[in-house]
């Protein structure tokens, strides 16, 4: 499966039952997710809003459905005739002023250590009884900004992008940031990662890079997230 690249202009969410799941589904999810602890012991079963499903009309709206459930349920890829799970994540584009655009190397203590890619992450879903909107999407970008690179940009200020389906059919809405000055993101995210050293936490990117066009995200080291280069060609306008 290939990554896409939609404009969207309506979304419609729904929320639906988390997927049953067999006695033997569920041991082989729990042995699976207890391996992946011991051998990386900061990976935290959190909630996530999953994505059960979507529908596009062909005239720009697009219909989600989507479910709660949590990290572990992940490790359910590759098991045999298991739900299949995909996730619902945001993405920043976040731009300097001098035209290049901000990509953050994810660290060995995160689940996928070495990938270049946007801020952003997995979404939390709501509280109880509230409904999934675009507004928590937005906020959580703004959130995801803020604790990966030390960018303090409001959430009211990120614009809506397109969406994206990664190669594994996650989800993926993008957010605009406004353009910040190089030297700006640079320091504010240096100070972000001294900082949580010091307090003996591993920052989420080891290593942040502004690149000016598509051969420059090419010749950055390691792997790069399925999205990523569809993402900075329509950003680069290649």
């Amino acid at each position: 499966m290939t990554a896409e690249l939609w404009e969207v202009s309506r979304v419609r969410f729904e929320e639906t039952a988390p997927p049953a799941l067999t006695a033997a589904q569920r041991t082989a999810m729990d042995h699976r997710w207890a391996v992946a602890v011991a051998a990386n012991p900061t990976l935290f079963d959190g909630p996530v809003a999953a994505l059960a499903g979507f529908e596009r009309d062909g005239a720009g709206g697009l219909s989600v459905s989507w479910t709660r459930l949590t990290y572990r349920y992940r490790v359910l890829r590759g098991l045999p005739d298991a739900p299949a799970v995909a996730a619902l994540f945001v993405a920043v584009l976040q731009p300097c002023d001098d035209g290049r655009l901000l990509v953050g190397r994810m660290s060995p203590t995160t689940s996928a250590p070495g990938r270049w890619q946007p801020p952003g992450g997995t979404l939390e879903p709501p509280a109880e009884g509230r409904e999934l909107d675009l507004e928590a999407f937005r906020r959580h970008a703004a959130r995801e900004l803020a604790e990966e690179t030390g960018s303090d940009t409001a959430a009211d200020a990120l614009g809506p992008g397109p969406v994206v389906l990664d190669a594994r059919g996650s989800l993926g809405f993008l957010f605009n940031a406004p353009p910040r000055p190089a030297c700006e993101l640079r320091e504010r995210y240096s100070q972000l990662a001294w900082a949580e050293i010091a307090s003996g936490v591993h920052p989420e990117f080891d290593r942040v890079e502004l690149i000016g066009s598509l051969s420059e995200l090419r010749s950055l080291p390691g792997p790069s997230a399925s999205y990523l280069e569809l993402v900075a060609g329509r950003f680069f306008g290649a």
